[in-house]
């Protein structure tokens, strides 16, 4: 759907706070605390951003973009957009809900992984749900949405920590009480992401307690060395076969075939290209899937991963 840059307001050093709006004024689509977008910021450039208004509000949808020196584009092609510009995006999806069964939740937000945390936090708060926020930045001056974060219903549930000055937050101490109603959320750099998800393995976190969203894979993600061979994909529907050549991705070899698979991040971050697998072994370089989830083998993020098997069936 088409909307509008209805205002563009610096929130953070570097960090720009977008709202869009309908373009005919009418309401957009509900969603709900952790659900992203996917932006059209310019022709073949898609990228996904987390929506940080309030959940329900139907007359706009808020991101919060950070200006990043390694932009591929997208961060670029977002802070270059004025005022009035018109884009498409698709409607709100959500891979990082909140858990309705959760008795205490713990968000931790590094850099712009604040985002989605910022509104989890005002929709368990608007709900007089029980949580505690941990936002960790460089300095105050990259902090974003400190406004929103002093407001009296969260103020006294978070925590900011700045790499600049005073302690580093301890997450030994935030994680050290894990139980079946408590659930952690994570988003931020993928280095953060890392460091928060080994400790909470340390301290035995059930693996479905703990709900992470990367904005960017590791580099060691979609590297494996040795396992970037030749294989061949077959199409479960039609029995065609299909060679995936070494350093050619699977969407890559299936799209010179003429067979579109829906795709966007193309870094096995966002889930939109999640494929059943109806057999063989799956060489999983994503950071979508959970342990459990890979494990299984039965589907694949084929924008990035490949295949230990010869042969790849997929459900297509």
């Amino acid at each position: 759907m088409k909307v509008r840059l209805a205002s563009k307001r610096n929130v953070a050093t570097d960090i720009c706070e977008f709202e869009l709006v309908s373009v005919d004024g009418s309401a957009l689509p509900a969603f709900t605390a952790g659900a992203h977008i996917d932006v059209h910021v310019a022709d073949g450039l898609v990228r996904q951003y987390s929506l940080c208004n309030a959940p329900g509000e139907t007359h706009r949808y808020c991101l919060g973009v950070l200006r990043d020196p390694q932009s591929r584009g997208g961060s670029a092609g977002m802070h270059a957009l004025a005022l009035g510009a018109e884009i498409e995006i698709s409607a709100p999806r959500n891979h990082f809900p909140l858990a309705a069964q959760a008795t205490h939740s713990i968000l931790l937000a590094g850099g712009i992984g604040v985002t989605p945390i910022l509104c989890m936090a005002e929709a368990l708060a608007a709900g007089g749900a029980s949580f505690e926020v941990h936002y960790c930045t460089r300095e105050p001056a990259r902090t974003a949405f400190r406004d929103r974060f002093a407001r009296e219903d969260i103020a006294a549930k978070t925590r900011l920590y700045y790499d600049s000055e005073g302690p580093r937050a301890d997450l030994d101490a935030i994680l050290a009480q894990p139980s079946g109603g408590r659930h952690l959320y994570v988003c931020g750099p993928a280095g953060f992401i890392e460091a928060v998800l080994a400790r909470a393995n340390a301290a035995q976190w059930p693996e479905g307690n703990v709900h992470r969203e990367y904005f960017a894979a590791p580099a060691q993600a979609n590297a494996e060395g040795d396992g970037d061979r030749p294989f061949q994909v077959k199409l479960h529907s039609s029995g065609r076969v299909i060679d995936v050549k070494a350093g050619e991705t699977i969407v890559a070899a299936l799209a010179a075939q003429g067979v579109e698979v829906q795709m966007s991040c193309e870094q096995g971050v966002c889930g939109t290209c999640l494929t059943r697998v109806v057999d063989g072994t799956p060489d999983h370089r994503d950071v979508y899937l959970t342990d459990d989830e890979r494990a299984a083998n039965d589907q694949i993020l084929p924008c990035c991963s490949r295949s230990k098997s010869p042969m790849l069936v997929l459900d297509l």
